[in-house]
């Protein structure tokens, strides 16, 4: 994904990526529990997407919550972290920096785009389309951006042209596997952005906003219910997988160093 601008044209892309051809399995959706630490959640991701492109195994949409930690994207500028709060780990996604923790719903979505639409600025079309359709289901008018990535909320009570991002997006692809995903505030400690520039955007109009930070008290099961159903819409659908993918990667790491 690297030489080309994503943020652009996106409002004039088709919104849909489900299968074509097939018959496909329908992409596993699970969930972890504990909080997921984010070197095993890379792990995971690259373990899961080699397997998608070599047919061994279906697709993946996988809901975490992390540690508090903060992670650099590719064109990540070491003057947009201000302060190391939190560990920094390199992403090996697109985009700048970024703050995970608990009360943000991460979901990695490893989509093989060979049996869907090989095309990524739809990728991230639908992943925006995604975010917004879960957002007005719960009552937000989340908005794109054509010169920057991500979910906006306008917030003219804090001010005029104040904008503030709800949920943010960065992507990795490789041989049409995607991998990495959105992150959704639902109820996140908003100060621990402060040691960053999130997403390389700064200025007084900008900042950062939570579902909670808006006055929508709806928990992690009733946003996760509202994710698969939007995701369903965009994407076709998914089969529940009972099984944490973290806990099943240490089993494995275990059993090899056995």
């Amino acid at each position: 994904m690297e030489g080309f601008d994503l943020a652009r044209f996106r409002d004039d892309l088709p919104i849909d990526l489900k299968p074509r051809g097939g018959p496909w399995p329908p992409p596993e959706w699970r969930r972890s529990r504990a909080l997921v630490p984010y070197p095993a959640a890379l792990a995971v991701m690259a373990a899961r997407a080699q397997a998608i492109a070599q047919n061994r195994a279906p697709e993946l949409v996988w809901l975490v919550e992390h540690p508090p930690l903060y992670t650099a994207g590719t064109s990540a500028r070491p003057q947009e972290l201000l302060e190391a709060k939190f560990p920094v780990f390199s992403a090996g996604r697109g985009g700048q920096f970024t703050y995970h923790g608990p009360g943000q719903r991460v979901a990695y979505v490893m989509l093989d785009l060979k049996r869907r639409v090989p095309d990524i600025r739809r990728f991230v079309a639908t992943l925006e389309a995604w975010i917004i359709g879960t957002l007005a289901e719960l009552g937000v008018a989340g908005e794109r951006r054509e010169d920057r990535i991500g979910v906006w909320v306008r917030r003219p009570d804090r001010g005029e042209g104040r904008e503030e991002k709800i949920a943010a997006i960065g992507i990795r692809v490789r041989r049409f596997v995607t991998l990495h995903g959105i992150a959704l505030n639902v109820d996140p400690e908003l100060t621990h952005f402060s040691g960053i520039v999130p997403c390389g955007v700064s200025g007084a109009r900008y900042g950062v906003t939570s579902l909670a930070d808006l006055g929508v008290r709806a928990g992690m099961d009733e946003v996760d219910r509202v994710l698969r159903q939007k995701f369903e819409a965009l994407c076709g659908k998914t089969d529940f997988a009972a099984g944490d993918p973290a806990e099943m990667a240490t089993q494995v790491a275990l059993a090899d160093g056995a």
